[in-house]
């Protein structure tokens, strides 16, 4: 629902604690569709005001301080007038010069692009943003199975995907070798390896993780670790530990993790979860690698992670060509129906088991 002034609200947070984006464009187009997109898309304690006037955009000014001005080239001293700390320069050149590449974001990428940049630069002007996010605890919910090649990882992204058209949903993969660039046909500046690195330097903030998150069809992602090893620096304590923070922090409605080999130290991380999906299989192999999980877990867990449990047999993923549309097929064939039926409480046959 739009205000008077034309710009979004965002629900879920207290205005009082929200402050102002100023987006300063002489393209009024242009910087009505960028607030816009930050008002409706991104989970940020701000309120975008789009101007295509300087004049305008003093005037408001004078009685509601802005916190971030992003703004089209103008010339310096004029921005400076506005005395405002945290100026930001949408640039149409693509390489921005490098006394200016700490302020200037090219301003033709898309709208998630441009809003990592932005957090990226405020971050360093304040490393310890006093803004927060005012909003509930995402639901974490675990996909992990100690049974190999069981369709864990198909179910997962499609499990987000399905939740993603109702719910905002952060979707992270934990597993060493994911495939998911390929997948995605996507490359990342920053990884789950970054989310780790400054977790373990105490710099973590939700604001920095704004910085790491990319946009894939209805969902955003952190995208998997780049070095494998990174994961095995991080015990499944502190793992659970910065699952809670981002659940808590993030403000996301969901999160859903696809997780890896968790090793024997397991319970803290799948305890982080609200409910876990555990694929299994009917082989004897299979059955005998649950029967050793079910061990370790009745004399590791009091009872808390069994609860969240719930044993499902996945449907045969079947895909026309080798990973063209990946994401639609999941979502439209048989496993999308069966996360749909999941989910809605229904019966989906041969393919559930909770027991």
């Amino acid at each position: 629902m739009k205000n008077r002034r034309g710009c979004a609200g965002v629900g879920g947070m207290n205005e009082r604690m929200r402050k102002i984006m100023a987006v300063y464009d002489e393209d009024p187009v242009y910087a009505q569709r960028l607030a816009d997109y930050v008002n409706q898309k991104e989970k940020l304690p701000f309120t975008a005001m789009a101007f295509s006037s300087m004049e305008r955009l003093q005037e408001y000014l004078k009685e509601h301080p802005a916190e971030i001005i992003l703004a089209g080239e103008r010339p310096a001293a004029e921005l400076e007038a506005l005395g405002i700390k945290n100026v930001m320069i949408l640039s149409e050149a693509e390489v921005v010069r490098e006394k200016e590449a700490g302020s200037s974001i090219y301003k033709y990428q898309s709208g998630s692009g441009i809003m990592r940049e932005v957090m990226a630069a405020y971050c360093c002007s304040q490393p310890e943003p006093a803004l927060s996010l005012l909003v509930k605890k995402a639901v974490v919910m675990g996909v992990y199975s100690p049974v190999s090649r069981c369709g864990k990882s198909a179910f997962a992204l499609t499990l987000a995907q399905v939740l993603g058209r109702n719910f905002s949903v952060l979707y992270m993969n934990m597993e060493e070798y994911s495939g998911f660039s390929r997948l995605v046909d996507d490359a990342f500046e920053r990884d789950l390896s970054d989310v780790l690195c400054l977790y373990r330097q105490g710099e973590f903030n939700w604001m920095k993780l704004k910085t790491m998150v990319y946009p894939w069809n209805e969902i955003a992602y952190i995208a998997p670790a780049r070095y494998g090893e990174d994961l095995e620096l991080i015990s499944p304590e502190e793992m659970g530990d910065l699952t809670g923070r981002i659940a808590r922090e993030s403000g996301y409605e969901r999160v859903v993790i696809d997780l890896g080999r968790c090793g024997r130290g397991a319970i803290s991380l799948l305890d982080a979860c609200d409910v876990i999906y555990m694929p299994v299989r009917e082989d004897w192999v299979s059955q005998a690698k649950l029967e050793e999980f079910e061990e370790y877990l009745a004399l590791a867990d009091d009872g808390r992670v069994r609860e969240k449990m719930q044993k499902i047999r996945l449907p045969r993923v079947r895909l026309a060509g080798r990973h063209e549309n990946y994401g639609d097929q999941l979502l439209w064939g048989e496993m999308g129906d069966f996360v749909r039926r999941l989910l809605g409480g229904g019966q989906p046959g041969e393919w559930r088991n909770d027991g």
